[in-house]
């Protein structure tokens, strides 16, 4: 840390509890009064310095043998700014050093301390040390942490902007210029070690990383601290750098974004020194304006905890949108725990926020929609050509999406418009399966088991039954919670997919079967060949039509069932208008479940 002795004499002077004297043996002629602290002093040595002090012991001195009685209540620095002042009239011996430097700056200005009144006055010499303070990065952040103390007025000396200007220029530049020690790339005996104005320190260097900064300058006030981020960003400083900066800041000063703590633990720590809650909204506010706008340039987990603490902390409906759309921008590199947000409010209807989920997404598919739209290519079914949001985003979405609804699906309270207005959102190319929308389908319907016909055959109508795998379809073939149109359709493609695949086979076989008929010539090892292959052929013929027979069978089994289904249909309903006639309670509940087909 720098420092500057000024003065040369020994300490003169005493404090017996809230009064300053002289230790001279000279009678006091005047007092002044900062506070409660009074300070007796002489008028010679003050008024040879101040401007101010001759001004005001000129207008008050009336009479001769009256002791001048002074109240300098706005003094920058208090009373301890004024006795190192008075050291230094006095010519008393003190040090000069970053922590002080501010407050006797200001001080002196206040009290008119400057060359008229005398050569290497005040004023001059805290002007020329602060100088020395701001080529030093650590004398800097101390220098600037002491301007909340007289803020008006280092403000109005430009000392704050100084501070900051110098901080962001050693932020952003390079290390090696900063006159620190550094790794010198030589082949003598002192290579690999610190090396301070040419002397060899005989420790190894650490390598200096982008984040050096970010703990330094972490304890500064949120005023100062934005202040540096701004001059920082407008010096050039790449966006990674200033969010992991503002990263840092939102976890040290915002306890609430601790996802590991629970409220107790909030509650006793709030009586350590916890920021109260509106300290911390305010803090969360200022920071999501500070972050920077490009894409994939702040975590999405750290953007989603943001998002999670300002619901809890009740944000401005501004600063949640604004969240909510950064979160948009970048959700193909989200996760499914951090987007699965509870629901804070006082209308509480689902365990997690499938409202906030919903505005997420549509962010999302916004700009995917803007994007598609400024491509020049042309987007086909099942193929999206290179453009701002490929493919493989936003069928990260799509499993996302998928992936949500299986988790929030069993919840009672999940209305089925939300979920059909949530699946429906994907195009359907952005699905290559259709194993993760059924699943959650299945689980809903497993949920909700008073959805209506109607609106289980809505619900079905989101999955393209194409595209199941055949561990899917062999379930859905059997789910008795499908209505009947989705199960023919699943063994319909399931049928159609078999005969696609013998198909080609049977067209690969025949090509082989030309090909070597083509090829004359060959001995009996090449008809031992063939005769083995046109076995083998004849054993998949025959493979192939137990299959077709086991496709009938399947087919006449289901028919059946629909035909069973059908007649108790009839009868529960029958049964059901016989039981309101006459008064009973219905039975419809009772009537027996399907055999499941195999």
């Amino acid at each position: 840390m720098a420092l500057l002795n000024l003065g040369s004499k020994s300490e003169a002077f005493c404090c017996e509890g809230q009064t300053w004297r002289c230790k001279s043996g000279l009678p006091s002629d005047i007092t002044i009064e900062i506070g409660e602290m009074s300070f007796y002093l002489h008028k010679f040595p003050l008024l040879s310095r101040s401007g101010l002090l001759e001004k005001l012991m000129s207008e008050s001195t009336k009479e001769d043998g009256l002791v001048c009685v002074l109240q300098l209540t706005d003094i920058p620095g208090g009373a301890k700014a004024f006795e190192l002042v008075a050291k230094f009239c006095y010519g008393v011996r003190f040090e000069l050093t970053p922590l002080n430097v501010v407050s006797l700056r200001c001080a002196s200005e206040y009290l008119q301390m400057t060359n008229e009144y005398g050569e290497g006055n005040l004023v001059a010499q805290t002007e020329a040390f602060l100088n020395d303070v701001f080529g030093n990065w650590t004398d800097t952040i101390k220098a600037l942490e002491t301007c909340e103390e007289v803020l008006p007025h280092a403000e109005e000396l430009h000392i704050v902007s100084r501070c900051i200007n110098s901080l962001a220029m050693k932020a952003y530049g390079d290390s090696k210029l900063l006159n620190w020690p550094v790794m010198e790339n030589s082949n003598d005996n002192t290579a690999g070690s610190d090396v301070w104005n040419g002397i060899s320190t005989g420790t190894k260097s650490q390598p200096m990383t982008d984040d050096w900064w970010y703990e330094d300058v972490s304890f500064l006030s949120l005023p100062l601290y934005k202040r540096l981020i701004q001059a920082v960003e407008a010096g050039g400083m790449r966006p990674e750098n200033i969010s992991g900066a503002l990263v840092f800041y939102a976890k040290k000063y915002i306890p609430l974004m601790n996802r590991q703590a629970s409220f107790k633990d909030a509650s006793h720590a709030k009586s350590a020194s916890t920021p109260s809650e509106a300290d911390q909204r305010a803090l969360l506010e200022e920071i999501v304006e500070l972050l920077p706008k490009q894409k994939g340039v702040t975590e999405t987990r750290f953007l989603l905890r943001l998002l999670r603490t300002a619901m809890m902390l009740q944000v401005s409906p501004s600063c949640r949108e604004n969240l909510e759309g950064r979160v948009g921008l970048q959700l193909d590199q989200a996760t499914l725990d951090d987007l699965l947000i509870p629901n804070i409010g006082y209308s509480v209807e689902t365990l997690y926020d499938i409202d906030c989920f919903q505005r997420i997404l549509d962010h999302f598919l916004l700009l995917d929609q803007a994007s598609a739209a400024a491509s020049p290519c042309i987007m086909e079914e099942n193929q999206l050509v290179e453009g701002n949001q490929s493919l493989a985003s936003i069928t990260r979405v799509a499993n996302l999406v998928d992936s949500y609804l299986s988790e929030v699906a069993p919840d009672v309270n999940f209305k089925f418009p939300k979920f059909q207005s949530l699946a429906a959102a994907i195009p359907d190319y952005a699905r290559p399966h259709a194993d993760g929308i059924y699943r959650a389908i299945d689980i809903y319907l497993k949920a909700h088991p008073w959805l209506t016909d109607i609106e289980r055959e809505q619900i079905c109508r989101l999955m393209n039954c194409q595209k199941l795998s055949l561990e899917a379809s062999t379930h859905a073939a059997q789910n008795e919670r499908l209505p009947l149109r989705v199960i023919v359709q699943v063994l319909f493609f399931e049928q159609l997919r078999l005969r696609t695949s013998i198909s080609g086979w049977f067209f690969v076989s025949d090509n082989l079967d030309n090909s070597q008929n083509l090829s004359g010539g060959m001995g009996q090892h090449g008809d031992n060949t063939r005769q083995g292959r046109g076995s083998s052929i004849e054993d998949m013929r025959g493979r192939v039509s137990e299959l077709e027979k086991e496709c009938n069978n399947m087919k006449e089994e289901f028919q059946k069932l629909v035909k069973t289904k059908r007649r108790w249909n009839i009868f529960c309903r029958r049964k059901s208008q016989c039981n309101s006639k006459s008064g009973k309670p219905s039975e419809a509940a009772t009537c027996p479940t399907f055999p499941k087909i195999h």
